[in-house]
């Protein structure tokens, strides 16, 4: 039997993730390469979106923690 070389395009398939001035590229779990980034690369992010010091992070609306009124209330209510 014989093999023979051929490309598969995994583009689709290819993460990056952030690490330091760097952006590690993985297929699955597996790292398979680096693209350097200078220090100071803008981020363009669409909206919510924000990048501070090499980390990005997502804009959310979350509900208000509501205080408690009672304390020291027993299992039946009785405060």
């Amino acid at each position: 039997m014989t093999l023979n070389q051929q490309k598969i395009d995994i583009t689709n398939q290819i993460v990056g993730k952030l690490n330091n001035n760097q952006i590690d590229l993985y297929l699955e779990n597996e790292k398979i390469g680096q693209i350097n980034m200078p220090e100071g690369t803008p981020f363009n992010l669409t909206h919510h979106f924000e990048a501070d010091h090499q980390k990005i992070y997502q804009n959310v609306s979350v509900p208000a923690k509501t205080q408690e009124r009672y304390t020291d209330c027993d299992e039946g209510g009785w405060c």
